[in-house]
């Protein structure tokens, strides 16, 4: 089960391969963000199955240093939070 990048969203159980092609032809109908969303949760994904680091966005990084500004996240949880970008 993974949450997605929109929020609560779960899955869980088998894609197939049939399943995962129909998913992405229909998503070339979807609006250009949506589609770009759905290409960072695979790359996610990707870079997860491959032991690789996580890169994060300029949008994600660009959220963190708000957070940190407004207070929404203390520096600690800001800098929780780069550590795992640079960690994987």
């Amino acid at each position: 089960m993974r949450s997605s990048a929109r929020g609560k969203l779960w899955y869980a159980g088998d894609m197939t391969a049939k399943a995962l092609k129909e998913v992405l032809q229909r998503a070339e109908t979807w609006p250009e963000a949506a589609q770009e969303e759905l290409a960072q949760i695979a790359r996610e994904i990707d870079a997860e199955l491959a032991g690789g680091v996580y890169h994060a966005t300029v949008e994600e990084l660009a959220a963190l240093d708000e957070a940190e500004r407004s207070g929404i996240a203390s520096e600690e949880e800001v800098e929780a939070a780069f550590k795992t970008f640079r960690h994987g």
